[in-house]
């Protein structure tokens, strides 16, 4: 039985390169649904280039003033939106990046960051009470940035930093040492055997298992049955890390519920209500699915 028509209304958009096969639109119109809303979502393409950030303000202002709540904010603008906002909340402060701005009564325009947080929820549902202990994160850009605040909040013992640009791993262990006092190692790929034979995990936060960018971060030969084993990566949900993980007997975390949670911590921003997440989970799944029966090319969220 469908829920109640609440009566209200809600215009939420994505603003991004590439969105238009976004699985991010369905899955909040969905749970729009379940509340009784009239929820549109509509996803607004946008490739940045030499005027990026006249032409996001722009997009900000138009949408505004059309009457949106919110919108999401993926690549190439997470970062460009920063000074096109009034306020930033404490985890876009964070991260330095944004995925999430609402329009307040007010007029103001705040940004957010719901991967920092989905990226936690996603890992406190796989691990429970169990500490993250020694992980390795393998990437160090946006989505890297996320996950290592979100395993420092979770208490992680120690973190190495791997990528092949160590002005991006110095940055990041920089943010981390600013905000939380925290130190992590930093490394390049050529050190991952040493550090993966003493850590108790490891998290992929690169493009690798994607569609587009096929095979796996590092040589899985390295993986042992004792390490959890996390990707970012949520189409394919089995990415080729994951079914190697799998195969060698360990904990794996896919990219889904980072998917999920995001999603579900934007649709609270933008609605003020609690968003089901078991639903909002078996909606990506079920999408997901009609994907594969359906290919579609685009990856991001």
């Amino acid at each position: 039985m469908s829920a109640p028509d609440t009566g209200r209304s809600i215009l939420a958009g994505l603003i991004g390169h590439g969105v238009g096969p976004s699985l991010t639109p369905p899955m909040h119109e969905l749970e729009g649904s379940r509340h009784g809303m009239r929820y549109i979502y509509r996803s607004i393409e946008f490739a940045g280039g030499d005027d990026s950030e006249a032409e996001l303000g722009q997009l900000l202002q138009m949408t505004q003033r059309l009457g949106f709540n919110g919108l999401n904010i993926t690549f190439p603008a997470k970062q460009t939106v920063l000074p096109l906002l009034d306020d930033l909340g404490p985890s876009a402060t964070m991260i330095g990046a944004v995925n999430t701005v609402v329009f307040t009564e007010d007029g103001a325009m705040v940004g957010h960051n719901t991967d920092v947080t989905g990226f936690k929820a996603s890992i406190d549902d796989a691990l429970g009470e169990s500490a993250c202990g020694h992980v390795v994160l393998v990437g160090a850009g946006g989505a890297g940035s996320a996950v290592a605040h979100a395993l420092v909040m979770r208490g992680v013992e120690s973190l190495s930093v791997v990528d092949v640009d160590a002005e991006k791993t110095a940055s990041l262990a920089a943010s981390l040492q600013r905000t939380h006092g925290f130190t992590p190692a930093t490394a390049t790929p050529a050190q991952l055997p040493e550090l993966l034979a003493a850590a108790d995990g490891v998290v992929n936060a690169t493009p690798f298992g994607m569609a587009h960018h096929p095979g796996t971060p590092f040589d899985t030969d390295l993986l042992e049955k004792r390490h959890w084993v996390a990707d970012v990566v949520y189409r394919p949900v089995d990415t080729a890390l994951l079914q190697a993980a799998q195969d060698r007997g360990c904990l794996t975390v896919s990219g889904l519920g980072m998917a999920m949670h995001q999603a579900a911590d934007a649709f609270e921003i933008f609605t003020g209500e609690a968003a089901d997440r078991t639903a909002m989970l078996h909606d990506l799944n079920a999408l997901i699915e009609s994907e594969s029966l359906h290919p579609r090319a685009a990856l991001h969220r």
